[in-house]
């Protein structure tokens, strides 16, 4: 094109009909949106006229196409689509993936595409998944092209990044706790044990509000992310958060036992410090707790809540481990 002007206006022809067929046009897999963006506007002018010429604007609403396509490269050669998918949906429902394939021999060539039915997942599952190691390779997660129609504005790059962070805590948490699912997502644990080079808490989970599967309730939850070892060393200190944790809990149901494992003077490990363990009287409690309180901040982070086992509580073992 002869300006930066006219490159951003042709964009606007993405997703048209022409002649019966969907016109594709995209930006070079270098494009650099940033650096774009310094030399003249990235987006089609809001003053285009294609109607003028007898053309429809559109988005390139089916498979992975349109605004908001993810690129997911550096994938593991071993790696079925069905997998790739799951991982992918952890965040959310796909409304399309496509998987480059080679044309002869029809094997994975390691990189794909994908679209999330909710634009606002997009920025969070790149944000989490990109630079994720997985054996000996490492993902690739970020948009394929500039948002053109989805007139939605780019979530500020901070919060993205809190909600990401909060997805890979719920994940680890999760993860620590034996025949629990990772925040419902069924079949996940038994595929991410299965892949060379897999640890647990390496792959991101979801947070409330990205539509995850029911866990099975307890009436126990599990708190992470509330409190520091410091901060329960000092007895008095302790006591105050002790009392103002069952204060705050206590405004969703009876609370039947509240447990904050400490530290040792000794230095002796101490399963569960930095966790709160509450027992409430009914699993309806619990539930309410649970949604109010998993992903509110307290003391600057922000508060992960899963469910755990009772049988485990009872017993006084607060280390997740098997």
């Amino acid at each position: 094109m002869r300006t930066v002007e006219e490159a951003s206006n042709a964009m606007a022809l993405d997703g048209i009909m022409f002649e019966g067929v969907q016109v594709r046009v995209r930006r070079p897999s270098d494009y650099n949106p940033s650096m774009a963006a310094t030399l003249g506007p990235s987006q089609p002018s809001p003053h285009l006229n294609l109607a003028a010429v007898g053309l429809t604007p559109g988005c390139a609403a089916a498979g992975a196409d349109g605004p908001d396509r993810v690129f997911v490269g550096g994938l593991p050669y071993y790696l079925t689509e069905a997998q790739i998918k799951e991982l992918l949906e952890s965040f959310g429902q796909l409304r399309g993936f496509d998987l480059v394939k080679d044309r002869d021999t029809g094997n994975s060539k390691g990189y794909g595409f994908c679209v999330y039915h909710d634009p606002a997942v997009t920025d969070v599952a790149c944000a989490a998944l990109n630079g994720l190691k997985m054996g000996d390779k490492t993902l690739t997660v970020r948009r394929a092209t500039a948002s053109l129609c989805s007139g939605q504005p780019k979530p500020d790059q901070t919060n993205v990044m809190v909600q990401a962070q909060h997805q890979i805590a719920i994940q680890k948490l999760a993860l620590q706790t034996p025949g629990a699912s990772p925040l419902g997502m069924t079949g996940l644990s038994p595929f991410m044990a299965g892949l060379p080079g897999m640890m647990p808490g390496m792959i991101p989970g979801m947070a409330n509000g990205f539509s995850p599967a029911a866990e099975s309730p307890t009436k126990v939850l599990c708190l992470a992310q509330v409190v520091s070892a410091d901060e329960l060393n000092d007895d008095e200190e302790y006591g105050d958060i002790l009392e103002d944790m069952r204060g705050e809990c206590g405004k969703y149901g009876l609370v039947v036992n509240l447990v904050i494992p400490r530290p040792k003077p000794s230095g002796e490990v101490v399963p569960g410090v930095g966790k709160v363990f509450v027992e409430y009287s009914d699993t309806v409690a619990a539930a309410k707790a649970k949604a109010a309180l998993n992903g509110r901040k307290f003391g600057g982070n922000y508060v992960v809540v899963i469910y755990y086992p009772e049988e485990r509580f009872l017993r006084g073992d607060y280390s997740g481990e098997s």
